[in-house]
């Protein structure tokens, strides 16, 4: 595969975001799905109606992934969240989990290595991004306990791959997970996701 530029890779992302397609919308209600994750087990996202949810689309090859999890910066945002007793579950768009054990087995191998806390890392074969509209690794949502979506879009305010830029950069999804657990409206609910572009098969 050829290398790409951070910046190559940024403008692919981006430019993908603004594609037409199907979109889960903050204020409505987030599209159920139920999957396997990489343990082999069934996760629906009804059943974790009356709890705060993040979804959080990844890519252990990205550049921006990579940006977040080497630095320790996603895992923290994990454990926070957790902390907070919110429901985490990480999505990948690398296949049906039951059909690829070799794939599942590598997601948890990397998962441990980089002190990753997801309540679950479930495989998509596509069905689920696409109902959300998700573009970019990583990208963000925060579902209520109505299951209604109240943000959507980056992890943070800073769209680089370079891990220095994280220390002055805003979280977006702590602060929505903030705000929202203390009874606020999310005082950003929408931003621009960044990062490597989802690949969807046709």
């Amino acid at each position: 595969m050829k290398k790409m530029t951070t910046a190559a890779i940024l403008a692919a992302g981006l430019l993908t975001a603004g594609f037409a397609a199907a979109q889960a919308t903050v204020g409505q209600p987030a599209p159920a799905f139920t999957a396997v994750d990489t343990a082999g087990k069934q996760v629906s996202l009804d059943s974790y109606k009356g709890k705060y949810v993040v979804l959080e689309w990844v890519n252990p090859d990205c550049p921006f992934v990579k940006k977040h999890y080497d630095s320790g910066n996603m895992p923290a945002t994990q454990k926070h969240a957790a902390a907070k007793d919110v429901v985490w579950l990480s999505v990948s768009t690398s296949g049906d989990a039951t059909k690829n054990p070799k794939v599942a087995t590598s997601l948890n191998s990397w998962t441990k290595e980089k002190s990753a806390t997801p309540t679950a890392l479930v495989l998509d074969d596509g069905k689920i991004g696409r109902a959300y509209g998700a573009k970019t690794t990583p990208h963000m949502y925060l579902i209520d306990p109505a299951g209604k979506i109240v943000y959507a879009g980056a992890i943070d305010s800073k769209p680089s791959s370079n891990a220095s830029d994280i220390a002055s950069s805003t979280n977006y999804v702590i602060q929505a997970i903030d705000e929202a657990k203390a009874g606020k409206a999310v005082s950003k609910p929408v931003t621009q996701p960044y990062g490597c572009s989802v690949k969807y098969a046709s």
